[in-house]
């Protein structure tokens, strides 16, 4: 028999509403633990209870943190974290850059308030528990479960508002079909980083867009706030318009690392343009992120910059986990 231990944070699953003052986040994880199955036990508790949309860099190491509690607990076979689906993407992908463990992690929430006469939350947890004691998902990482699909974390998006399931991208890892799991793939596993120190949670590194006008300003005002690094969401295959590789140039002469990314939905970051595109970014000294989005991006950049990368080994070590 399995034990999965359930780690509660907020978000729309543990949500009610509130009248005229919208839905907040107040049920505890208690009562997400789905009906018990005769192969596997569930036990619950709370690491935060709120909104994803309101998480900073501390709260995401909390919950790092509690995940690695329960992973090492010998007792515990897989791990499932109900979160809030804003965010889910980034905290997600945190938790696999730092998973070393077999043990599947599965990250899964809701669409719908607790309270909703058609809440999705119930049926999302129990899959998700099913998924972290399946046997053939051990050694996946940490994976999104939602409606019936699991996804690898890497690549992953949240790319509808409303959608029963909100998230693609990434590797389709398993889908429910016949009610049972059907695996599909095994991600694809780097080595795991070091577990996060306190400087994590005062780590800044800021996005800026690309987009047709877009001032470079934006740009030097974060250096000017001292952002340790900035993710530049180019247009394309990773390209910006007047005055930003002068910007990047700037910001890297001084110390500030900038990773080149792209707005673009799906696809890589391939340096291709001159006058101010992709090819001069590159050359004033921003990192392309290949395939990682500027969000996964940055939080790649915050974890490597607060355990102490070295500026001049930064580009090598970012490059490894692409």
């Amino acid at each position: 028999m399995a034990h999965i231990q359930l780690l509660g944070t907020g978000g729309t699953i543990a949500s009610r509403s509130h009248g005229s003052g919208g839905a907040v986040a107040t049920d505890t994880s208690s009562a997400l633990v789905p009906i018990p199955h005769r192969d596997v036990t569930v036990s619950a508790r709370d690491v935060l209870t709120t909104g994803s949309y309101r998480l900073d860099l501390a709260d995401l190491r909390r919950i790092a943190e509690a995940v690695g509690q329960a992973v090492s607990d010998p007792g515990t076979d897989g791990v499932v974290v109900t979160h809030g689906t804003d965010t889910l993407e980034e905290t997600t992908f945190l938790l696999d850059l730092l998973h070393a463990s077999a043990k599947p992690v599965v990250v899964t929430g809701a669409q719908r308030t607790a309270d909703s006469p058609d809440a999705d939350g119930p049926r999302n947890v129990a899959e998700a528990v099913r998924a972290a004691a399946d046997e053939h998902l051990r050694g996946a990482g940490a994976l999104i479960s939602f409606n019936g699909t699991v996804r690898s974390a890497r690549g992953a998006r949240k790319v509808h508002t409303t959608a029963d399931n909100p998230f693609g991208g990434g590797t389709e890892v398993a889908h429910m079909a016949g009610g049972r799991f059907v695996v599909t793939a095994t991600p694809r596993r780097y080595p795991a980083l070091p577990p996060l120190p306190a400087a994590f949670d005062e780590t800044r590194v800021e996005i800026v867009t690309a987009y047709p006008g877009a001032t470079p300003a934006l740009l030097d005002h974060a250096v000017r706030l001292g952002s340790h690094a900035v993710v530049l969401a180019g247009t394309g295959v990773g390209n910006a318009g007047p005055g930003f590789a002068e910007a990047v140039k700037h910001a890297t002469d001084g110390g500030c690392i900038v990773v080149l990314s792209t707005r673009a939905p799906w696809g890589p970051v391939v340096p291709t343009y001159g006058n101010g595109g992709g090819i001069d970014l590159v050359a004033a000294g921003a990192i392309p992120s290949l395939d990682l989005n500027p969000f996964q991006a940055r939080i790649l950049a915050a974890v490597l910059l607060s355990q102490g990368t070295p500026r001049e080994e930064f580009a090598g070590v970012f490059d490894a986990y692409l």
